[in-house]
């Protein structure tokens, strides 16, 4: 994904800070950051901005993988043939991020430290002193902070942000610039949907479906009316 197709939303922003801060920290530093939030805030949209813009080896783990499998992944993404054992894969991993000075950007990594394969993050650090963005969902600090050997080498946590108006109007402005969609709307979709992005982008597609369909080239509240707002929830039954 190019930078160019990203839109700049808060997020995007703060993650790209915390990155850029860790890759020009001082040597005595750790070199940690977390991310961590709910799902569909956007956290994964701010990672491919990082992981563009700072060259960075990029990782979604998912949650059927052990330590081994984890360990492989990264070593795909990093274009190296893994060796036998967990230990010199481990080593292979840290020699590359050592070498190349590029940062390692982890997504859904709960499922890496649930699977108690979180000892292998440590090792990665201790070995390489790299740079390692840690992404998950909000349940991440409470479950890194029981692992003090990791919770500690953490430079910085960035809590994901619910997204604003401004985050709203920009997306609807990337992905759909044939329309114009009133703030009274956008506000009113953010409101009922908590500042979750996923299902803002829900709403924006059904607004510009709708659009479509009708004619319109400007949508307010007042065109939408009595239409459905997308909130995650299933339609009441009729009748």
């Amino acid at each position: 994904m190019s930078v160019n197709t990203i839109v700049p939303l808060t997020n995007v922003g703060l993650l790209a800070a915390a990155v850029e801060s860790a890759a020009n920290r001082p040597p005595e530093l750790p070199g940690l950051v977390v991310m961590y939030g709910p799902s569909g805030y956007g956290k994964s949209l701010a990672a491919a901005y990082s992981a563009n813009m700072h060259r960075a080896y990029y990782v979604e783990c998912r949650e059927t993988w052990t330590k081994k499998a984890f360990i492989q992944a990264v070593l795909r993404e990093m274009g190296i043939i893994p060796m036998k054992t967990i230990s010199e894969m481990v080593d292979q991993v840290a020699e590359q991020l050592s070498r190349s000075g590029r940062p390692l950007i982890i997504d859904d990594v709960q499922y890496v430290i649930d699977k108690a394969a979180a000892n292998v993050l440590t090792d990665i650090y201790n070995a390489s002193q790299g740079t390692l963005i840690l992404i998950g969902e909000e349940r991440v600090p409470a479950s890194m902070a029981r692992l003090e050997r990791l919770h500690n080498r953490v430079l910085e946590w960035v809590p994901a942000q619910a997204a604003t108006l401004d985050d709203v109007r920009a997306l609807a402005d990337k992905s759909y610039p044939d329309i114009e969609i009133y703030d009274d709307l956008l506000e009113t979709i953010n409101d009922r949907v908590k500042g979750c992005l996923r299902r803002v982008a829900v709403n924006l597609y059904q607004i510009h479906s709708e659009a479509t369909a009708n004619g319109w080239t400007t949508v307010s509240l007042r065109e939408w009316g009595e239409r459905e707002i997308h909130t995650g929830q299933p339609p009441a039954r009729r009748g």
